[in-house]
């Protein structure tokens, strides 16, 4: 393949943001109240909301009520909602499925899809008390044996997703079973063609070389789609008790959430990979060797096309990035100076250089 951009030592992934928001912005309280005290049974009013995560993603409230109770409530941006996006009836069924499995996630506890409720559909799920482990100051609350728990468990939990029987849990027409590689390739890249600002000749080339090698799928399984540490809550002694964000999850190749968090994941001894290096940089948190290892002891599958994923990843994240850049581009928060959007181009060359970079490991 030819030379592509050039070499950056790692992408860090960064935000802009919006107009802050208000807690109370997206819940209507007096109706979503009443349909909290005629649907989840253990509820009772008044409520106190609190946002925990927004933004262009799905909004994350926690709902605190009279005796004390606490619950999460879901339910789509309030703008910028992107077509086929933001499914909640989808992410609910998954949830509640999983509940009845292995894999933690909280329990399910009821859907509106009313829209005279709250103007958008949304679900609560019960609370799960933990840490979400993001930054250094929040591993280092975990000692250094709990930091390798917790690393070994994310890979534990991982196998648990892609263990499940998709047909028994009654999510087998969650999408389709075969062909997955194929369909991401056919479907990133059209979105690439269609927001792509400029040419960048590494994504075209990267891939036509994964559409021509892609390994033979090993089998079905529930595929998260954004699996890492940051996107699960860490319990007491380090385990994870419940992994969260389920909105792009579907069918699919297992090895797909396994390449990616490799691209994810930053050991204390790896070269630094798509995030900033953050927590999982400290001394006692695994290294992504140490996760790819416990992952193939845990479920026997074969590893050996492990860069074929972790390219795949790569050119998939270069996609998206794209997407989100050009979407700024065009004013999707307002006005910027291009100057404040440039992180997000180096960021696109970034990733489709390190894909690159992974191909080449196949020779």
């Amino acid at each position: 393949m030819p030379q592509p951009i050039r070499r950056l030592a790692y992408i860090q992934v960064v935000a802009l943001r919006s107009s802050p928001m208000s807690e109370a912005t997206g819940i209507d309280h007096d109706r979503v109240g009443a349909w909290l005290d005629a649907n989840v049974v253990t509820a009772q009013g008044p409520y106190h909301y609190t946002l925990i995560a927004g933004g262009h993603s799905n909004l994350t409230f926690a709902v605190e009520d009279s005796g004390g109770g606490r619950y999460v409530l879901r339910r789509p941006p309030v703008s910028h909602v992107l077509a086929g996006a933001h499914d909640m009836g989808r992410e609910y069924r998954i949830i509640a499925a999983l509940h009845r499995t292995t894999v933690p996630v909280p329990s399910a506890l009821g859907f509106c899809d009313d829209l005279d409720v709250n103007g958008a559909p949304f679900y609560v799920m019960g609370f799960v008390d933990g840490t979400v482990v993001r930054t250094k100051e929040q591993g280092e609350k975990l000692t250094p044996d709990q930091r390798w728990t917790a690393g070994m468990s994310l890979a534990d939990t991982m196998a648990a997703i892609h263990g499940v029987d998709v047909d028994t849990i009654g999510l087998g027409d969650l999408g389709r079973h075969d062909g997955y590689i194929a369909r991401q390739l056919k479907r990133w890249y059209s979105n690439w063609q269609t927001q792509r600002t400029r040419e960048l000749p590494a994504v075209d080339q990267v891939h036509d070389e994964l559409a021509r090698r892609i390994p033979d799928q090993q089998g079905v399984s529930v595929v998260h789609g954004d699996y890492r540490l940051d996107n699960c809550i860490v319990g007491p002694d380090g385990r994870i008790v419940a992994v969260l964000d389920w909105e792009i999850c579907t069918l699919g190749d297992p090895m797909a959430d396994v390449g990616l968090l490799q691209v994810y994941h930053t050991g204390p001894d790896d070269v630094p990979s798509a995030w900033t290096p953050d927590a999982t940089t400290l001394r006692g948190f695994p290294n992504r060797a140490d996760l790819l290892r416990r992952y193939g002891e845990v479920t026997g599958r074969d590893l050996s096309h492990i860069d074929f994923y972790v390219a795949f990843a790569f050119w998939k994240l270069a996609c998206i990035l794209e997407g989100v850049y050009a979407r700024y581009l065009g004013g999707a928060l307002g006005q910027r100076n291009p100057a404040e959007l440039a992180p997000f181009k180096m960021q696109v060359e970034a990733a489709a250089q390190r894909a690159v970079d992974a191909l080449a490991q196949l020779g």
